[in-house]
């Protein structure tokens, strides 16, 4: 099945650099480009790609509003957008996240991690690089008030809960298998569990769910 992608950046050589690396795929086809978040809105719904490549600072809409109106809660047809971000300079981030994005890339990727970031996003995974997203939520999540505990949460089984906080943590399956010492399928099964339980979309949401539930908190180990 062929990846159908939609390039955003409001720089045009960006977007023709990664046209160029997208395009050399046998499985992946650029479906078109747009130099703003307005623009961004308008191509996705014309053209209905798997994946949007996102970028955040960007003239007449941001990526953070356009990633809300095509992947927010109250859409009816999502798209699955992976936000670029230069992550040092970009302090957005988290709120694109929250607008339902389903990870992010750094802009100085290597072209392998360009590919395999377009086809895990477009398999319904989540783009969650382990260490960098631990980074990511402790600069830009401010410690909120610990608010009520969420009733859904007493869906979780124990071994549930302890996946979801490996989540939140940044850990990969493999990780997470190591430290439980059971297979990745099994850790596979139990954030499907995670998710349907929660109510989330997928790994990026259970991570923001556990920071605003209280359930990690950032700075911690």
């Amino acid at each position: 099945m062929t990846i159908r992608v939609l390039v955003v950046d409001d720089q045009p050589v960006v977007r023709a650099g990664f046209r160029l690396i997208l395009e050399q795929q046998p499985d992946i086809e650029v479906v078109g480009e747009a130099g703003d978040g307005a623009e961004a809105v308008l191509v996705a719904r014309a053209e209905a790609p798997d994946v949007v490549l996102m970028d955040i600072r960007m003239p007449r809409m941001d990526g953070i509003e356009a990633t809300r109106r095509l992947a927010g809660p109250d859409v009816r047809d999502p798209r699955r957008v992976l936000i670029l971000t230069t992550f040092d300079l970009d302090e957005y981030v988290y709120a694109a996240l929250r607008a339902g994005a389903s990870g992010f890339l750094l802009k100085d990727a290597t072209r392998d991690e360009l590919v395999q970031a377009v086809r895990l996003i477009a398999a319904g995974d989540a783009l969650l690089a382990p260490g960098v997203t631990r980074r990511l939520l402790q600069d830009l999540v401010h410690r909120p008030p610990v608010p009520p505990p969420d009733p859904r949460l007493d869906r979780l089984t124990a071994r549930e809960r302890e996946v979801l906080l490996a989540l939140a943590r940044g850990r990969s399956n493999a990780e997470i298998a190591a430290a439980l010492v059971v297979g990745e399928a099994t850790v596979k099964s139990h954030v499907a569990h995670v998710l349907l339980k929660l109510g989330l979309r997928d790994r990026v949401q259970a991570v923001i769910y556990a920071y605003e539930a209280g359930l990690v908190t950032p700075g911690e180990p």
